[in-house]
Parts: structure tokens; C-alpha cells; sequence
């Protein structure tokens, strides 16, 4: 029988990559014995020292929805922030709709919490949850971040993995099978291969 896993899966919302891959991991509990801890990272923090900018003039507004992520997560625990973060990804990435008290609302969640998009209430917290994501996955990487026991016990964490679109069913399965196995392997630190195309929202077969 499959050994039980706790899957932390670090994002921010407004990554399409991410969402992609939060949508394989939600298939990934359909088919294996599957916990998510859905945690918050921020693109803003990661690329605040960086000369260029590239989150170009997004780069305040990106701040919005983490914050609000942020707040859910102190406030309702890790399985409402996978909620909300089902409904912020389908309003974003699936109807260009950037509404947040409405997603808040898809969620089950008071949309009241909106306010603290322009608050820097939660930003200790999103900066404290992104250091651990880095701690993990190290500092050259991006969103999403995804941690498991490793061989020793200690979490190992990785960038990744990037796929569109996401795999249903077995091969949802497959994939993070595989997954498990490179994460076992001490040493383990990178594959990589260049995107030829833009991301794909539908769910692959």
C-alpha cells in the first residue's frame, strides 16, 4: 500500500504556471494518499532586489492578493487557503476576473477580508512563509515550491515541478510518483528543460 504523504505547497496566485500545477496536485489526492498544506510565497519578495523589474508596472497590485492569502491563511487555516486559492485561480487565470472580495466570496470566506490587500498587515507573516519555502528550495527559485519528507525524515523541498497542462487521473499519479522518487535521492537538485509554449489551462487526459 502507498505510504501516506503532507505535500507544503508554497504559492503565489498570480503565477498561471502555478495555478497549473496546484490543479495536478489536486488531482494528485484524487489517485494517491495525499495531504496538501497549502502555504503562501510572494513574487514581490522574491524579486524586490533584483535591477530589472519583472513584474513591470503589476508589480505593486501583486502585493493584493498574497496579502489577502496571507490573512486567510492566519485567520482560517491551510485547507481555507486552498479554497480561496481555487477561487482566486479560476476567477484570474480562467475569466481574466481580478476581483478579490468575489473570490473571498466563491471561497465560503468574508469578503470583508479584501481590505488587507492594500494593508501591511500580513506581511511579516508572507515574508516569514516565503523564507521557509527559500529555506527549503533555495534561493534560485520561483513559485510554486513544493516540500515532502525526505529519505531522513527532514523536508526537502523543490522548485516545481512546471507542467501544463495539468495530468488527470493516473498519470497524475505517475508524475508524482516520480516526484517522490527524485526527492528521496540525496543530491538530488535539478531538471530543466525550456517552455515552447504558453500556459495551458485545461486539464490534460
Amino acid at each position: 500500500m502507498t505510504e501516506a504523504r503532507t505535500v507544503d505547497f508554497w504559492f503565489d496566485p498570480v503565477c498561471p504556471y502555478t495555478w497549473i500545477t496546484s490543479r495536478w496536485m489536486v488531482e494528485v489526492t484524487k489517485v494517491r494518499p495525499v495531504t496538501v498544506r497549502w502555504r503562501v510565497m510572494s513574487l514581490s519578495v522574491l524579486n524586490e532586489h533584483r535591477d530589472d523589474n519583472p513584474e513591470g508596472e503589476w508589480g505593486d497590485y501583486m502585493w493584493a492578493p498574497v496579502r489577502v492569502c496571507a490573512a486567510v491563511e492566519q485567520r482560517f487555516g491551510h485547507q481555507a487557503l486552498g479554497d480561496l486559492f481555487t477561487a482566486l485561480g479560476t476567477r484570474f487565470h480562467l475569466q481574466g476576473d481580478w476581483d478579490l472580495a468575489a473570490a473571498l466570496a466563491d471561497a465560503g470566506l468574508p469578503r470583508e477580508i479584501a481590505e488587507v490587500a492594500w494593508s501591511s498587515t500580513y506581511d511579516e507573516a508572507i515574508r516569514s512563509s516565503h523564507a521557509r519555502a527559500v529555506a527549503l528550495a533555495g534561493t534560485e527559485v520561483g513559485t510554486p515550491v513544493l516540500a515532502v519528507a525526505g529519505t531522513d525524515g527532514e523536508q526537502v523541498g523543490f522548485f516545481g515541478p512546471v507542467v501544463s497542462p495539468a495530468p488527470t487521473g493516473e498519470t497524475a499519479g505517475r508524475l508524482w510518483d516520480g516526484f517522490l522518487l527524485l526527492a528521496g535521492v540525496p543530491g538530488f537538485y535539478e531538471v530543466k528543460r525550456t517552455r515552447t509554449e504558453e500556459p495551458r489551462f485545461e486539464m490534460a487526459d
